[in-house]
């Protein structure tokens, strides 16, 4: 039997359609949503678990494919991509899936895939001002920020800073405390991950389109 925690939108309940409602009005409104407590508190605790405990992380790096590559000026984070092995992250998976769903039924953007990794920033770690949409590419639509630090106070740093395109002059700081979900389009907000004072970890993910042609395969990653 599926338990509520191995997919906590599917079983036993409907999805919560006025949480993504709200996102999908932000999203149509600003270009951006800001969500406190989004996910279940289960699958956060679940979550923030095992990021801290379960994974293996890797140096980030800059590019993809043949122009992807380190560099330390940019970003000093580290990563484990999202495969859904574990009971945990099918969970985190199949709650994206439903709000992937409704997305596309309600704003018709087309999305077809969604990739994600856990993202640890040791102390003094940081990733600077970027845009997520690869260079000649639009693959990426919307981006997605979960974290995953219980008790986070404005003391311990790592906010994550949104440039709006419309008032550059004004930036928007999120705490990274755990449950807060940041989406946004990919490719009109550049944004930066200030130094965190403390270990800070969290999902970063894409809501992807299809840009397969008969003679390139658009992979995930």
């Amino acid at each position: 039997m599926t338990t509520s925690l191995e997919n906590p939108v599917l079983a036993g309940s409907k999805p919560p359609e006025e949480l993504f409602e709200r996102i999908a009005d932000d999203l149509y409104q600003r270009g951006y949503s800001i969500i406190p407590a989004a996910l279940p508190p289960a699958l956060t605790t679940r979550l923030t678990a095992y990021a801290r405990e379960a994974i293996n992380f890797d140096p980030a790096g800059i590019g993809r494919a043949g122009q992807y590559h380190q560099n330390k000026f940019v970003r000093t984070d580290e990563i484990c991509w999202i495969q859904g092995t574990a009971a945990v992250t099918t969970a985190w998976l199949n709650w994206m899936n439903c709000l992937q769903a409704y997305l596309n039924k309600r704003l018709f953007l087309g999305l077809f895939s969604y990739e994600s990794h856990f993202a640890h920033y040791p102390p003094g770690s940081f990733y600077k001002r970027h845009t997520d949409a690869f260079c000649g590419e639009s693959n990426r639509v919307l981006s997605t920020v979960c974290y995953l630090n219980s008790n986070w106070s404005q003391d311990d740093g790592g906010e994550l800073v949104i440039y709006p395109p419309a008032t550059p002059g004004e930036a928007v700081s999120v705490t990274p405390l755990a449950g807060t979900m940041v989406i946004f389009l990919s490719e009109e907000f550049p944004h930066e991950v200030l130094p965190a004072r403390r270990n800070r970890f969290s999902i970063a993910g894409w809501f992807r389109v299809n840009n397969s042609t008969a003679q390139r395969v658009d992979p995930p990653r």
